[in-house]
């Protein structure tokens, strides 16, 4: 089933199509926020050690974790830290690319795991902060490639609240993992170029004003035209000089204009 389109009238249609699709991101956002806390719970209630689930680079025995790390979080405040940004990116994309967000969140998923599996330091990767600054990239990519008003004022939305993330995927914090955060920012790059053509453009408002022709509307008769540069100002060259100054006085045949002589006879002019 395909997502409702965004319309332009603000009618009855448009409401109820609008509030479908906030409807649908807001319980997709809301899945994959509960997915992340469901199984973080689970583990530290039950006992269990995650450290399995992690990403190790380059361990034949650690591809699982491509799938398995981003439900791995160290502690309470990592699980919180990635659970704003997450909920409110996720709820953006859905609500704005329903089609392109089904294939670009696996792909981050996927590539930014694969990534960091293929050169990232050799050291326990964990957590869903890759997929966060994949989001984070392709919202903010897919808007500027995109050009509609829906997508730039999200794009800007979203600079606006998580653009410290561009930093972050330099190496900064030893106890961070950088590889992560800047192989999902270049597979949310990459979905963003691939997939922006997935959702369809939001129709533009035509006014009754653009539908008039430019210059003349012309009617049945011809004496039933109307005219539009009757109204449109006069081009520079034709308008008519006020006033030219005085006229310049006849001086040895040649229309010059004649400076008043200097006191004391001829000196020096400056220059």
């Amino acid at each position: 089933m395909d997502i409702a389109p965004i319309t332009v009238d603000a009618s009855a249609t448009s409401v109820r199509n609008d509030r479908e699709r906030a409807r649908y991101a807001a319980l997709g956002a809301f899945a994959l926020v509960a997915g992340i806390w469901i199984v973080w719970l689970a583990a530290f209630a039950l006992g269990w050690n995650m450290d399995a689930l992690g990403l190790r680079p380059r361990d034949p025995h650690a591809l699982l974790g491509i799938l398995t790390a981003p439900f791995v979080h160290a502690s309470f405040e990592h699980l919180m830290s990635n659970t704003l940004p997450l909920g409110l990116l996720s709820a953006f994309a859905l609500y704005a690319y329903p089609r392109a967000m089904r294939y670009a969140l696996p792909w981050i998923w996927i590539v930014s795991g694969f990534g960091v599996w293929l050169w990232a330091r050799p050291s326990l990767h964990v957590g869903i902060s890759g997929v966060v600054h994949g989001l984070m990239f392709f919202l903010f990519l897919i808007g500027l490639f995109r050009r509609d008003r829906l997508g730039v004022s999200i794009a800007l939305a979203v600079f606006f609240l998580y653009g410290g993330m561009t930093l972050t995927i330099l190496p900064r914090e030893e106890n961070v993992s950088f590889e992560y955060h800047l192989a999902g920012a270049i597979a949310g790059a990459i979905a963003a170029l691939a997939f922006y053509r997935l959702d369809p453009l939001p129709p533009r408002k035509r006014y009754s004003w653009e539908d008039e022709e430019d210059d003349v509307v012309h009617a049945e008769h011809p004496h039933d035209a109307f005219d539009r540069s009757q109204f449109e100002p006069q081009r520079p060259q034709d308008v008519p000089v006020l006033w030219d100054g005085p006229p310049p006085r006849d001086v040895g045949g040649d229309n010059v204009v004649a400076f008043p002589s200097r006191r004391g006879g001829n000196g020096p002019t400056l220059h």
